[in-house]
């Protein structure tokens, strides 16, 4: 019998692999999808309002009190240390579309239930506008394949996705959206003034919803000149788009969403003039460049480094109050008994300690992300730009991160860019060139590194393994009923007064019931602070001196948390002649009115 011919063998079809299926990514997307919000926390957060943090439900009175008709520019909570309340620096651009949402679904479902509809789809709502900004952006950069991957590298990032849980109604996942696009646009190989634009007005916008993600801008500022510098005339509308963009959108936005009678004032924790005055900087660079334009590299870098300093030395004498960071004149108790031991402002390493499922979980993908971007950038010649721009703010949230766990949130917006890519070259396409065995086994074991959920099951073994770390988690679940809705019905039938309680208890007593507070999570209510941590663990004198100098009526306790002192013998059964038990029935908390 004769062999079948060249020509036949060619023609004849060939068997396609799973891998070659057109529907793997997509499959992988939906799954990643269904394993996000398909677990039961969106109708659960339908049927009971939910509020993931304590930030949650202060945002959520923020909203409540626009939504009553309180004045856009009037940011004082007024029932947080009454009578005079406390100034909020938060954006009243993250409250306005949740007031319009729940405005609008109050007259068709009543209040209740338009809360729990806002607060609930909210995030997910967000999570699809990061999923088309990421998909878009990464298929425009890379392939279509890696983007549908990269969307499923999204649900699987632990660090990213808290942030789009339903009841996440905080503004890190506003942020998260905005620096995307901002490292997205700075990616493009052409550097267009359109691009830039867009990068400056999004950058913009993140200062304006809050300065967290101020380090990220400011690379991306060093970003736009480095490449004047390096390449004169064809990135100069980058950076004229970029520097007139930022200058604009932040003078506007900070009008917008600031009172005019303090225009003037200097908040460093806030957009106000100290950082008006950075992107202001930004603005002159720009203007500098567009007008002098010099042929010769190194007065290209002398011009940007002497418009820099300049810039650095006006906001050192105009705003020095503003070096020592956000928190200018804290107190030392307050700082080392309240800041430090705020979870997002730990280092890495002390919350590894302290619970390492969480830890690793949060911020381990971030590190292999960092360290893949590199190899990737060094070894792929045709994306060396985006991948190295990519690099450069994952390295950036990696070191902020071994500083404060908050330098994560930003960062992993960035991730499943590079776990889409590992992933199209991990499981190539029949008839592409093949990588070689060992890189292939490094992307593999690259896309097992950046799963966050992986690397979340590694510490759970470890928790496992370790019975003090299990025993503390456990105790935390009592920690967290306290916090739910249910455990405030009874303690918001009481007549209203002002309750003093421990600091995390505050913005949830704002809302779940109609009660004032003295003490929530906040730096500008030092003396609400103060009295909180008395309250945690002070002597049983302190605790009424707090009492006293607030106005108090009712004193409130989580039995499940590590109170200490007074609060801890209260708990356990210790009576004081000045604090009445008020009977909560039902509830985990503990309340005496105070006589």
């Amino acid at each position: 019998m004769a062999a079948p011919s060249v020509a036949a063998s060619e023609d004849a079809p060939q068997r396609r692999s799973l891998v070659d299926s057109p529907w793997l990514p997509w499959g992988l997307a939906a799954y990643g999808l269904l394993t996000l919000y398909g677990t039961g926390d969106l109708t659960g957060a339908l049927q009971t309002l939910h509020l993931g943090d304590t930030d949650d439900a202060m945002r959520l009175v923020e909203v409540r009190d626009l939504v009553a008709g309180q004045s856009w520019f009037d940011m004082v909570e007024h029932r947080f240390l009454p009578p005079a309340g406390v100034a909020s620096h938060w954006s009243r651009l993250v409250d306005a579309p949740l007031a319009a949402a729940i405005g609008v679904l109050t007259p068709l479902v009543g209040t209740s239930l338009a809360e729990r509809i806002t607060t609930a789809f909210w995030p997910p709502l967000l999570f699809l506008v990061y999923a088309l900004v990421l998909a878009r952006g990464t298929r425009g950069l890379f392939n279509g394949r890696a983007a549908i991957f990269a969307i499923f590298a999204a649900t699987q990032t632990l660090g990213l996705t808290i942030q789009f849980t339903p009841g996440r109604i905080d503004h890190h996942n506003i942020q998260v959206i905005l620096l995307l696009g901002v490292g997205l646009c700075l990616m493009q190989p052409v550097r267009s003034w359109r691009s830039g634009a867009i990068a400056g007005a999004l950058a913009a916008a993140s200062l304006a919803v809050g300065l967290e993600a101020l380090p990220a801008i400011a690379l991306a500022g060093l970003i736009v000149v480095a490449d004047w510098c390096l390449s004169a005339r064809a990135a100069m509308p980058a950076l004229a788009g970029f520097g007139f963009a930022l200058t604009a959108g932040t003078t506007l936005l900070f009008g917008i969403q600031t009172a005019p009678e303090l225009w003037s004032a200097n908040a460093c924790d806030a957009l106000s003039p100290p950082w008006l005055w950075l992107s202001g900087i930004g603005g002159l660079t720009a203007l500098a460049a567009a007008v002098l334009n010099p042929d010769r590299k190194a007065v290209r870098l002398g011009l940007t480094v002497g418009v820099g300093l300049f810039g650095i030395a006006g906001f050192a004498a105009l705003f020095p109050i503003c070096l020592h960071g956000p928190f200018p004149g804290m107190p030392d108790l307050v700082r080392t008994r309240w800041l430090d031991q705020v979870r997002e402002m730990m280092p890495i390493w002390t919350l590894v300690r302290a619970t390492p499922a969480e830890a690793l979980g949060l911020t381990a993908a971030l590190f292999a992300a960092a360290v893949a971007a590199v190899v990737l950038a060094a070894t792929d010649a045709a994306h060396r730009r985006p991948l190295t721009i990519a690099s450069l703010f994952l390295a950036l949230g990696a070191v902020q991160t071994c500083l404060q766990l908050r330098g994560a949130y930003v960062a992993s917006g960035i991730v499943p860019i590079i776990a889409g890519i590992c992933l199209d070259r991990a499981l190539p396409l029949s008839g592409t060139t093949p990588a070689g065995r060992m890189a292939r086994i490094a992307l593999l074991a690259s896309v097992l590194l950046l799963n966050g959920r992986a690397w979340l099951s590694v510490g759970r073994l470890g928790e496992d393994m370790a019975s003090p770390a299990t025993t503390a988690q456990k105790a935390g679940t009592g920690e967290k009923s306290c916090k739910d809705a249910a455990a405030f019905s009874a303690l918001g039938a009481q007549p209203m007064g002002t309750v003093l309680a421990a600091i995390d208890l505050g913005p949830y007593l704002l809302a779940y019931t109609p009660h004032s507070i003295v003490a929530a999570p906040y730096h500008r209510a030092t003396a609400g602070l103060i009295a909180g941590i008395a309250v945690s663990e002070g002597t049983q004198e302190e605790i009424r001196r707090q009492a006293a100098a607030t106005g108090a009526a009712y004193l409130v306790l989580c039995p499940a948390t590590d109170d200490e002192g007074f609060a801890a013998r209260l708990v356990h059964g210790e009576t004081a002649d000045w604090l009445e038990p008020v009977p909560l029935d039902g509830s985990p908390l503990k309340a005496w009115r105070i006589r």
